[in-house]
């Protein structure tokens, strides 16, 4: 007897966690802000910054070391990468505040900043 309330007590346990992570899950999705603008940083510096909202093609870096990396429909990705492991290339598209791209063999960093609001508060109740 006492090892079946146990047993419902971590079910219970289980339920309410399982809950409270997918009520979180959706409170972050709802309230993420899709970005204005894509840093570039090469070596820890910031070489340049482009609007998301204007298509463009840029290939970074120079010799053997380069990365294409394309604005199109409001999304920045890498499309092209020289560097081994292509973990850039196959992340695909960021277009939310707060999202990334990295290449470790290059030293490079893409980052959304400067997000829009979606209409959505997390403050409203």
């Amino acid at each position: 007897m006492e090892r079946l309330k146990s047993h419902r007590n971590d079910v219970i346990l289980i339920a309410v966690l399982a809950v409270l992570g997918g009520a979180l899950a959706l409170f972050l999705w709802l309230t993420r802000q899709t970005g204005g603008i894509v840093a570039v940083q090469m070596d820890g510096e910031i070489i340049m910054e482009l609007p998301l909202d204007k298509d463009a093609r840029v290939v970074l870096g120079e010799g053997a070391d380069t990365n294409t990396l394309v604005i199109e429909g409001g999304k920045a990705r890498v499309v092209e990468a020289s560097c081994p492991d292509q973990v850039c290339v196959r992340q695909g598209g960021i277009q939310y505040e707060g999202e990334s791209i990295v290449c470790l063999p290059h030293r490079l960093i893409v980052t959304i900043e400067g997000g829009q609001g979606n209409g959505v508060d997390g403050a409203a109740g």
